[in-house]
């Protein structure tokens, strides 16, 4: 891989008094290209992504290298690291539900990251929104900048919740299940927008996901996490050829359609895949 945007080796993340490292040893590197991070609930994905962000407070963040272009992102101060985020690394979260403030107009919210990061008067900050928010498909975005958030349907929440995060341009998006609460038909439309963000801005993106068939067949490559560690490296169009019992088992316990009605494999977990080699 030339020019890797993301190097990362040996990452760990520890929280003071847990019993075990919620992150360990992972390693991987992010050219302009779809990653996707998949694995079941608390594997560390999404932990994953926080640590990249140093949104994990209380957390020990260590790695021999976490380069982001030409920073070392341990390096930063915090007040460095505000630079960072939002402008050149955005995060694209799961449910904005939770994730947009109920009490501010949807406009001002997106209109936030611009503000903070660039010199510009709030007439040209709202201008900009109005343009952010027609590129990620929003009808009337005039009308849409100045609703509240319960006012909005899910799948234009999210959208909201994309146009923020691209507002300042980035480099590296990081969408942790950004297509989890919403119907199919919006899920592809989303789906979409972030394909063509990758191909026509040249950005980098990281999907974290449970949901195989999403970044088997959306993503270039896929980390597969168990217990806080990569335990397969895949690209996304040889899933069929996983050879870790892990990754099989993930793919044995999906239910398929026109497929028998034999009760689903349960996943056999074993307790050598925390310590196995690393991939």
């Amino acid at each position: 891989m030339q020019d890797p945007i993301l190097d990362v080796k040996n990452l760990c993340v520890r929280y003071p008094g847990a019993p075990a490292d919620a992150v360990r040893g992972v390693s991987f590197q992010l050219g302009r290209e779809r990653l996707g991070i998949v694995g079941e609930s608390g594997s560390g994905k999404s932990t994953v992504g926080r640590a990249l962000l140093r949104l994990l407070p209380g957390a020990v963040i260590s790695a021999d290298t976490l380069r982001f272009e030409e920073t070392d992102l341990l390096a930063l101060s915090e007040r460095d690291m505000l630079k960072v985020r939002g402008r050149r690394m955005s995060m694209i979260l799961q449910d904005p539900k939770f994730s947009l403030n109920p009490i501010q107009q949807v406009g001002h919210q997106v209109a936030e990251t611009y503000l903070r990061h660039f010199r510009c008067t709030k007439a040209e900050a709202r201008a900009k929104v109005l343009e952010m928010l027609a590129a990620v498909k929003i009808r009337d975005p005039e009308r849409v900048h100045d609703l509240y958030p319960h006012e909005i349907s899910g799948g234009m929440g999210q959208r909201v919740m994309i146009a923020m995060m691209l507002l300042a341009d980035p480099d590296l998006v990081i969408a942790d299940e950004p297509t989890s609460a919403l119907d199919v038909t919006v899920r592809l439309q989303v789906l979409n927008i972030l394909d063509g963000l990758v191909k026509d801005r040249g950005i980098g993106l990281i999907m974290i996901s449970h949901d195989l068939n999403l970044v088997r067949n959306f993503c270039d490559r896929v980390l597969i996490m168990y217990a806080g560690r990569v335990v397969e490296v895949l690209k996304a169009g040889e899933f069929g050829q996983a050879r870790h019992p892990y990754t099989q088992g993930l793919l044995a316990a999906q239910p398929r359609i026109g497929g028998n009605h034999a009760p689903l494999a349960v996943l056999d977990r074993k307790p050598e895949w925390k310590e196995e080699p690393l991939p």
